[in-house]
């Protein structure tokens, strides 16, 4: 590709991660290609949640120290969305640097559901085991953690003839499996493990990701560049982005792609299975490609091996 080629524009349908996002990192380094994040949702964290956390974490309920008392100890900390490694680190930075290794010990384990919460985690630089990242999902990892936590030393996951349950950090809407999973009465009494959720934020659709969206694909026209890519995470955002493209016909149905009225041809991209099928059942549209592992490498290799494979780049 020549180096006088413009940037290709990628369009992330979703909110950039922090501390670091593997996508940013994946996308920009490599290739000729142009991220940029549009949020579809709106992440807004509780005050009261972050103000107990911190609370939690300040007063040692996290650390060893057997004079805490037991309602205010934890275990362990589970982490499955970006949101909630967000808001652990807004506590993070709140502590004071030479108090963090204290409070948040060396042997608590972060345990964590992808790649993704893994990296934001380890960005922290704090001493603490992140541990689950194999598993990829809630199921996977639940068990991990009953193994992984019930071979962790007594003096570590008992208090005062207590087992010290879980903290997981949550968003308003979630699945239910990773505490029914460690509290199933199918396990014995000893193996189960408590776990103790709080809400951190909430989701909203952002109102104006319509008008975002439209102006980006504005911006992309204006460039010059004759290639554009729009990576769909989730099932929000999917009729406003067609719309947007103008590939809907009155009814809301893909009516498709007019390639002859625009200097751009788009691409999509869906990062899995479940994104892919909500656009071909609702809109009777068929991504150009579905990411065969959620993770930014997925999403880069699937864009790459059809822009290999598509010399011509025809959709």
């Amino acid at each position: 590709m020549s180096s006088t080629t413009p940037d290709i524009p990628v369009l992330l349908l979703k909110t950039k991660s922090i501390p670091a996002d593997g996508y940013h990192e994946i996308f920009a380094g490599w290739n000729n290609y142009l991220p940029t994040f549009l949020p579809v949702l709106e992440h807004r964290f509780r005050d009261n949640a972050l103000t107990w956390l911190k609370n939690i974490t300040s007063d040692r309920g996290f650390s060893s120290d057997t004079t805490t008392p037991t309602t205010s100890s934890f275990g362990g900390i589970i982490f499955t969305s970006q949101r909630a490694v967000e808001a652990f680190t807004a506590i993070v930075e709140s502590l004071g640097p030479s108090t963090r290794d204290e409070l948040l010990p060396e042997a608590l384990p972060l345990y964590v559901v992808g790649p993704a919460t893994a990296r934001g985690l380890r960005s922290l630089n704090l001493k603490c085991q992140i541990i689950g990242e194999e598993t990829g999902n809630g199921a996977a990892l639940s068990a991990f953690m009953l193994d992984h936590y019930n071979r962790l030393p007594i003096s570590q996951t008992v208090r005062q003839d207590r087992k010290l349950p879980l903290l997981f950090l949550v968003g308003e809407v979630r699945r239910d499996i990773i505490p029914k999973s460690l509290q199933s009465p199918d396990l014995p009494q000893g193996a189960r493990i408590g776990v103790h959720e709080v809400v951190i934020y909430e989701t909203c659709e952002m109102a104006s990701f319509h008008i975002d969206f439209a102006h980006a694909l504005e911006e992309n026209v204006a460039s010059g560049t004759k290639e554009q890519w729009v990576v769909v995470f989730s099932p929000q955002g999917c009729r406003a982005m067609l719309d947007c493209l103008g590939w809907l016909d009155e009814s809301g149905r893909f009516k498709g792609q007019d390639t002859g009225s625009s200097p751009i041809t788009t691409y999509i991209a869906t990062i899995g299975p479940t994104t892919r099928d909500y656009l071909v059942k609702e809109f009777g549209y068929e991504p150009h490609v579905c990411a065969e592992k959620p993770s930014p490498e997925g999403i880069y290799a699937a864009i790459e091996n059809y822009r290999s494979t598509n010399t011509r780049m025809q959709p």
